[in-house]
């Protein structure tokens, strides 16, 4: 089998909300929609992350990485995989989200063709994951903590909280919660590396006292040595290495010196199911978690969902909430009951894109 035609998309929308990302600025979505055929009649397609401009990753996507893909045999991955590690360092240098839906796109045919969902193609270790709710970032600490009761309300496993840079509200806001929620629930805090090391000692120590699960991007990930001096000063456990680049050795000395407790991958910014499978599979060898990161829009976060479910290493199923601003581009929504997410039982992804919706976002075709 080999790979005959591969288009793809950028695309923008809007959804027109209060909510904002960490960096202040309304929401709204850019990705890619690619559609890939191979000679032999399996057709397959997938989102992609786009950053904040859909049509600067188009272009990449177009005019780097869809020529080394076609013609590939996608039951190649490997190889495929490291020789497109060779191409990217020859001055190209995109980065892991750019190969992701093309990675994605190589196990979701030869699944296809073997009849059987991605998860269990993979080797499935269960068919459902309890999953937690991650916030955007919100105006107040009240806010925060009736999400937290709602998603506890919904029986689901956990909160996590993106809080503000506000010092005084993201303490507070992190107090709300545990107060709101009582002290049999869940909650996480992921700060995305807007506290100095000397502030992480002080809100690590809060977050011990209000019995939090863990704290994640406590720094940027690249600060190793810092992370692993907090890791052994505080008892909270520590996560990260969601975005260093080229896993699994981006993460490599974070797992093996244990700079983390736990590590942080998804099959989008970590370069694909072959990048998530592999950091996984390197972190179970410790001992260690690996964490699947969310990869916000749900045709990706499905993709995270059947690689969650062919892993042991990982207890919980992160969802952005609300999760209806993400539930974009399917015909059908991810199975969600009672706080658990269940596998579909379609071969590949298992569910189909709406390209009704996809043509509505289209901003630039490129083949």
């Amino acid at each position: 089998m080999k790979i005959a035609n591969i288009s793809i998309r950028a695309c923008r929308h809007a959804p027109g909300t209060q909510y904002k990302l960490k960096d202040g600025q309304p929401l709204s979505f850019d990705f890619l929609a690619l559609r890939f055929e191979s000679d032999e009649g399996i057709t397959v397609d997938t989102f992609g992350f786009a950053g904040r401009s859909s049509i600067a990753m188009g272009a990449v996507a177009e005019e780097i990485v869809k020529p080394f893909f076609l013609g590939k045999d996608p039951e190649y991955r490997e190889r495929n995989w490291h020789e497109f590690r060779k191409l990217n360092r020859a001055w190209n240098f995109v980065p892991g989200y750019s190969l992701a839906p093309f990675d994605i796109a190589t196990w979701l045919m030869v699944s296809t063709a073997a009849g059987l969902p991605l998860y269990r193609y993979l080797g499935a270790y269960r068919d459902s994951m309890p999953i937690y709710g991650s916030s955007l970032t919100l105006d107040s600490a009240e806010e925060y903590a009736a999400e937290a009761l709602s998603l506890k309300n919904r029986n689901w496993a956990g909160y996590k909280l993106h809080p503000p840079a506000d010092r005084e509200m993201n303490f507070a806001a992190h107090r709300a919660c545990r107060e709101a929620v009582g002290p049999d629930f869940r909650l996480m805090s992921d700060p995305v590396g807007s506290l100095s090391f000397h502030d992480n000692l002080a809100f690590g120590k809060m977050l011990e006292d209000l019995d939090y699960y863990w704290l994640e991007e406590a720094l940027y990930d690249e600060n190793i040595g810092s992370i692993r001096e907090l890791t052994r000063t505080l008892d909270i456990p520590i996560v990260g290495g969601e975005t260093a680049e080229n896993h699994p050795g981006g993460v490599a000395e974070m797992i093996a010196t244990r700079a983390v407790d736990i590590v942080r991958a998804d099959a989008s910014w970590s370069g694909g199911v072959t990048g998530l499978m592999k950091t996984a599979h390197l972190a179970e060898s410790f001992a260690m978690n690996c964490e699947v990161h969310t990869a916000i829009y749900h045709p990706l976060e499905l993709v995270n969902l059947h690689c969650a479910a062919a892993m042991k290493n990982c207890e919980m199923f992160e969802v952005l909430v609300p999760e209806q601003l993400f539930a974009i581009g399917m015909k059908d929504p991810m199975d969600i009951r009672n706080g658990v997410a269940h596998l579909p039982q379609a071969p590949g992804l298992g569910i189909e894109l709406d390209w009704d919706f996809i043509d509505a976002c289209t901003i630039k075709e490129y083949s």
